[in-house]
Formats: structure tokens, sequence, C-alpha cells
């Protein structure tokens, strides 16, 4: 697996580090409030789990599965929403999560569709930014990383299901997803 990296772009320590100050600062922003955090499926699993930590908030963790990608290295530019909402959204704090901010489609998409069921504020917390991949202009609210425009892997983000439990972020090498 490790043969099939390019480079590591961020160490595990640089990424305990800045997920330990989004956490500390959404805690300070959110204070005497129960922020609602919806983690946006498969990708953000590992980020969500440590940044929750980071929260000194009574917080609500929910889940969605969103896609755009399939098996591909490429969006599709099709949104397929495949866990619909279980839970209340109305009159809510929620704060989407999720692991890296790409061509801003599906995210853009899913911000309409939770702005739709009313909360009293959203806002978005994405790991990783690209935004020299941007195809649709959307802002966040808490970035992680600014990433180079690499196709990238580890701590959750993956190709084909694999390379999700890397430690880091490392770009793959071209051969392994052309």
């Amino acid at each position: 697996m490790r043969d099939d990296i390019k480079e590591i772009l961020f160490t595990e320590e640089q990424i305990s580090r800045r997920v330990m100050e989004l956490g500390e600062r959404i805690t300070k922003e959110y204070s005497g409030k129960s922020p609602l955090l919806i983690g946006i499926l498969k990708g953000c699993f590992i980020f969500l789990a440590d940044i929750a930590r980071y929260i000194d908030l009574d917080c609500e963790i929910r889940f969605l599965s969103v896609s755009s990608y399939g098996f591909s290295s490429v969006t599709s530019g099709k949104i397929k929403i495949e866990k619909e909402l279980d839970f209340e959204i109305a009159g809510r704090d929620v704060i989407i999560i999720e692991d890296i901010l790409d061509s801003g489609v599906t995210l853009t998409a899913l911000r309409n569709f939770i702005q739709e069921r009313a909360p009293s504020t959203l806002k978005i917390c994405a790991f990783l930014d690209k935004p020299e991949r941007r195809q649709i202009p959307i802002n966040i609210d808490y970035r992680g990383f600014e990433c180079p425009n690499e196709f990238v892997v580890g701590y959750g983000l993956d190709f084909a299901e694999r390379y999700r439990n890397l430690p880091f972020i490392a770009s793959l090498k071209p051969e392994i997803y052309s």
C-alpha cells in the first residue's frame, strides 16, 4: 500500500495539531449552544471522530451518505444522497463535516439540501480544500488544510475504498488511479 504513495503532504502530527485547533475554535464559537454535526460518509469518519473529541460542547452527531464519485477519481457531476434524513434540522445550529472540498458540486448540492430544511445556522467544516479544482464557488467556515491539486488518500480519504487507514494525507502515484 505504501508503495503506491507518491508523497506525504500532511503528517499525522500536523493533522492532529490542526484538528485540535479547529475543535477548539468551534467550541469557542458555539459556546452555550448544542450544534448538530452532520458527517458526510464515508471519507469524514476519521476526521469527525477526531474533531468531535476536541469540541467541548453538548453536540449531536449524525451522518449522511452522499456521492458523486463512485469508483472514479473525478466527480460525475450527479449527486446522490444515499441516506435520507431521519433527524430534525429545523431550528438547529448545523455544521457539515466533510473530508474534502474539491469541485464544490457535491457540497453545494448538500448545503442547499440542508438549507431547505430551515436550520437556525449552517456552517461547513472541510478537512481539505482544493481551490484549484473548484467548478462552483462555495465558502467554507472551517478549513483544515489547503491541498494541492493532487489525488490524495489517507485519514479517511480513499481511492476505490482503499487507503482510508493511512494516518497521514498523501498523494497517490498517477499510475494507481489512471
